[in-house]
């Protein structure tokens, strides 16, 4: 039993051996040509960017030919133009020269004319605040001929009012003096009619105390006769009495209705803002 084990130990053995041995080639093989395959392309990798390294530098090269060309013929230009720069600097130089010399003998005229420049301005300014004055003073003038105007057709109303107020006024004095005229005429006469039966009251009254005392003289006689007379002179002494209180009454209203009258007119003058002094009756008022 142990020997067949290790006989088929051996065996299996050698043919490990064998299967590795042979693998082993078969890996070395594949190695070999995968290595073959990449020096290959290796190569041909190399000679290309060789090929594209050659192309790239002959290109370089004649990029910088061309820039070196370019630089040389700038170079050639620029001397040219430092040459015509020299020549154009000395003409300006001198042109320099020149207006500076130009300058020097304008000067004076400048500064004539800064002068002359800032009293315009000057003036300029003034015409400006002039120029505003006077559109002011248009503006201003317009407002006050519209104002004088509606002043003088204000005036004209207030004028005719006047002479309306006027009219009235002397319409009022007129009725005025003919009703003064009138109320002194009928008080004047009144008074007069009044006074005249005073007097004449006041002789009957005499006459009467005459005989009153012919009648108190007479005491000793018929007592009847007196009594009679005494009844009549008293009924006349009421009468007269009461004759007297009704003419002073009638006085009286008349004096009332006569400063009535006057302090009417008084408020009516005082109401339009006439002076009484103006209506040349000032004994009216009082």
């Amino acid at each position: 039993m142990k020997q067949e084990y290790d006989a088929n130990e051996k065996e299996l053995q050698s043919k490990t051996e064998k299967k590795i041995k042979s693998i082993r080639e078969d890996c070395e093989l594949r190695r070999k040509q995968e290595v073959h395959e990449v020096e290959e392309r290796k190569n041909t990798h190399i000679n290309e960017l060789m090929k594209k390294h050659e192309k790239a530098f002959t290109e370089i090269k004649c990029y910088y030919n061309d820039i070196t060309q370019n630089n040389l013929d700038l170079i050639k230009t620029l001397k040219e133009d430092v040459t015509d720069m020299k020549k154009k600097e000395a003409a300006n130089e001198k042109l320099m020269y020149d207006i500076a010399q130009e300058n020097k003998r304008l000067t004076e005229p400048l500064t004539k004319a800064l002068k002359e420049v800032e009293v315009l301005k000057k003036q300029l300014a003034n015409y400006e605040k002039d120029k505003l004055s006077l559109q002011q003073a248009r503006a201003s003038l317009a407002e006050h001929s519209k104002l004088v105007k509606n002043l003088e057709f204000e005036n004209g109303a207030l004028q005719q009012r006047f002479d309306e107020l006027k009219n009235e006024r002397d319409d009022l004095h007129k009725q005025f003096e003919m009703g003064v005229f009138e109320l002194q005429q009928k008080s004047n006469l009144k008074n007069l009619l009044i006074q005249r039966k005073v007097q004449v009251l006041e002789e009957t009254l005499e006459k009467k105390d005459a005989q009153l005392g012919e009648v108190a003289a007479l005491g000793n006689r018929d007592p009847n006769t007196v009594q009679i007379v005494k009844d009549n002179i008293n009924h006349t002494i009421d009468s007269k009495n009461k004759e007297i209180r009704q003419l002073r009454y009638e006085l009286g209203k008349m004096t009332k209705a006569y400063k009535d009258l006057s302090n009417a007119f008084k408020t009516k003058l005082v109401q339009y803002g006439v002076p009484l002094e103006e209506m040349g009756l000032p004994y009216y008022m009082s």
